[in-house]
């Protein structure tokens, strides 16, 4: 008898195969003597649409919704060209696994889809669908290498073991259905209503995000320019000028920032030709330990801010090819530490990639706290690489892969430790007096050891200090005085824009260590979205026009700013709520909260929101474009709004890639004796197809055909006809 094995993609079940020794491939699947194994290509099914429930509301209407089902209804996934298709492969596939499961030698089933929230429920939404009554197993595993699989294999457990995690994933999956295609719905129809035409994208994770750009926006626009100065004498030892401030006693504090000007231009003839005696010098050695290992928000963060033409969601895609190659572990987590069970496994990780590094003769395995801690991981924990090598990889993948490596590598290097030095000046007269109630005072850093920073190749712009003793007389070189203008907020870039997802906003003290407290946070599941789902959710910010990059600072469109401060319903853009939000479905996971509860507290703000989008006025009035952009339809390409333009009806979301247009002198209708016109567009948009009578055949004969716009194996837009007898 055989298990046969559910990989969430074909890269992933060569992977098992491999690890089996299984080389027997079939069409859609790979066999031996113990598993069959398949797969799927994520999703192969998709919720229901209104129109699949209801004929009737097929046409947005205001009075159609808000539209809740008494249960909801699975069905093959859509065709990415167009919604009203079913996806010939997706059909292809989920028959293919019914099949196999049906089968006389088979007698389980075994999920081995990503260990998270979405890869649980692509796995249980196909066996639900089927109706399976075979046993159901889970394989649970960090990583793809040959050992780990087969480890894994050994230790199945019952599906039914996940159902907490499973409830997660599908109260998450109807929520966001209930919330998007309401909101969206009633927020395009009631604009549309204006006489403008625009798509507006609602969403549970869209909003609150959209509006931590456009707050932070509001925060530049608001600020007030405002200037201090500081007074610096320029002293000379050994050949080096060294910067030394003046401080004073200001309001019962020690500044040497001051607001006027003029006072300290008061101190320029008493200083010409004086000299400054040391009274005090302090040397402060600090340890720095290396920072912690990568969760994905802190990988993305450090390759975004780092490397150009990297996005949030190219760092994702990458890890996961990476995860996928079996060189790196499960890259969608939020720890930052190793569970004390892979003490073993990491060393021989170690061992393996230590041998022939650049730093082979300094790093030392060790097993501590700040590395391997059960109680600050959740679930997965962070990313390192596996005992296989990196070879033939891309450049991309090569620049994820270092980063992860040489994280590692700090780990395992000593403690950088550096000496700060703190000098101490007074001004004196010739007598050797003191003039001035203030002094100055200079800092400088060496760096003893580089420690960690090897591995990171971290390089400090430390002020170097000749050797400075207490009593020491020096001249002053030159004195001046330093405008120090207040520097607004930086624009949000990708990498800090993660970060506050990930805390839902909280600011902790040190934006790069992470701290007890910041961990915590994470860990308990407060956040906007999850580490799989943030880099989409810019992304998707940026197709459906609510925001712009500009170098790396991220801005809100004029539609974007619009949405922030006219859509009616306030809890969509309030970070604690959705923060609220997402710990509930962190709860439901835990077992903590009931799916069913989740379900029904978003149903009544789907029902209240409804009504709030409905009846405000100043919702409807406001949320203009210009006045071109005349929406023909849904793009079913993207999903943008297909507008018309002096030559094509076209996707509006051309600058960010979207190729979908129908020209208006399309040369083969016009050889039908037909033309493109906008009513047509309208049509075939609307049904998948638009119907022609009286077409003119080569031979002069007329005849009447649908026609269809559909790609080609080389995914280009081509007509497609079918006759009508």
């Amino acid at each position: 008898m055989k298990k046969i094995i559910i990989a969430e993609k074909p890269s992933v079940a060569r992977n098992i195969a491999d690890a089996l020794d299984i080389k027997n491939r079939k069409n859609g699947y790979l066999e031996g003597d113990e598993y069959i194994i398949t797969w799927v290509f994520g999703h192969l099914l998709s919720l229901c649409d209104v129109v699949d429930y209801d004929e009737k509301r097929a046409s947005w209407r205001l009075e159609n919704f808000p539209f809740i089902p008494d249960e909801f209804r699975y069905k093959v996934k859509p065709s990415n060209d167009n919604r009203k298709v079913v996806d010939d492969g997706a059909k292809k596939q989920l028959e293919l696994i019914s099949s196999l499961i049906q089968r006389e030698d088979v007698h389980g089933v075994i999920s081995a889809t990503d260990w998270d929230r979405e890869g649980q429920i692509i796995a249980d939404e196909i066996l639900l669908h089927l109706g399976i009554d075979k046993k159901q197993y889970r394989l649970l595993i960090n990583e793809w290498t040959k050992d780990e699989v087969l480890k894994g294999l050994q230790s199945l457990i019952g599906n039914e073991e996940m159902s907490n995690l499973s409830n997660a994933g599908f109260a998450r999956q109807i929520a966001d259905w209930l919330i998007g295609i309401n909101l969206t719905t009633v927020a395009t129809t009631k604009h549309n209503n204006t006489g403008r035409r625009h798509l507006l994208n609602i969403g549970r994770v869209l909003m609150p995000t959209l509006k931590i750009v456009y707050d932070r926006e509001k925060e530049i626009e608001a600020f007030e320019k405002s200037s201090t100065f500081k007074l610096a004498a320029i002293i000379n030892k050994d050949e080096l000028d060294i910067d030394s401030v003046y401080t004073e006693s200001i309001d019962d504090s020690n500044t040497d920032r001051f607001e006027e000007k003029e006072f300290l231009e008061k101190f320029l003839p008493t200083l010409e030709n004086k000299r400054l005696k040391v009274i005090d010098k302090a040397v402060d050695r600090k340890t720095e330990k290396a920072p912690y290992l990568f969760n994905l928000t802190n990988l993305q963060g450090y390759i975004t801010g780092k490397y150009k033409g990297f996005t949030a969601d190219k760092v994702l895609k990458v890890a996961q090819s990476l995860y996928e190659k079996k060189i790196i572990t499960y890259p969608r987590t939020a720890s930052v530490v190793l569970d004390e069970s892979l003490i073993e496994k990491t060393r021989r990780v170690f061992e393996v990639h230590k041998n022939g590094s650049p730093f082979e003769n300094q790093m030392i395995f060790h097993t501590k706290k700040r590395l391997f801690d059960s109680s600050k991981v959740e679930s997965h924990s962070a990313i390192i690489p596996t005992y296989i090598k990196a070879k033939n990889i891309s450049k991309d993948e090569q620049i994820v892969y270092d980063a992860v490596l040489n994280r590692f590598y700090a780990q395992f290097l000593p403690d950088a430790i550096s000496e700060e030095t703190k000098i101490i000046l007074k001004v004196i007269d010739e007598n050797n007096s003191f003039i001035l109630d203030g002094d100055f005072r200079v800092k400088g850093k060496v760096q003893v050891q580089e420690g960690y920073r090897l591995a990171e190749n971290i390089k400090t712009q430390d002020t170097l200090l000749p050797n400075i003793d207490i009593d020491e007389i020096l001249d002053i070189k030159d004195i001046r005085i330093d405008e120090i203008k207040k520097k607004p907020p930086s624009y949000h870039t990708e990498k800090t824009l993660l970060k506050v997802m990930e805390t839902c906003g909280k600011s902790f003290k040190d934006d790069e260590e992470e701290s007890d407290e910041m961990m915590s946070a994470i860990l308990s599941g407060f956040s906007i979205g999850t580490p799989a789902t943030r880099g989409e959710t810019i992304k998707k910010l940026k197709d459906v026009g609510y925001i712009e990059v500009k170098g790396k600072k991220l801005l809100t469109t004029d539609l974007g700013k619009m949405m922030v401060e006219t859509f009616p319903v306030d809890e969509l853009f309030d970070l604690e709520y959705t923060g609220r939000l997402e710990k509930t479905l962190f709860d439901i996971e835990k077992g903590i909260v009931n799916q069913d509860d989740f379900l029904q507290l978003i149903k009544d703000f789907v029902v209240k929101s409804v009504d709030e989008i409905k009846t405000n006025n100043k919702f409807a009035g406001n949320i203009l474009i210009e006045d071109e952009t005349i929406m023909i339809g849904v793009c079913p390409e993207c999903g943008n709004p297909v507008v018309e333009t002096p030559k094509t009806f076209g996707c509006s979301n051309w600058k960010n890639g979207c190729k979908f247009a129908i020209w208006k002198n399309d040369k083969y209708i016009n050889t039908l004796g037909k033309e493109v016109s906008e009513d047509m567009v309208k049509i075939l948009l609307k049904n998948g197809k638009v119907g022609f009578k009286r077409l003119k055949g080569k031979n002069g004969n007329f005849f009447s055909a649908y026609f269809h716009y559909e790609k080609d194996d080389n995914g280009r837009y081509r007509w497609r006809i079918e006759y009508i007898n």
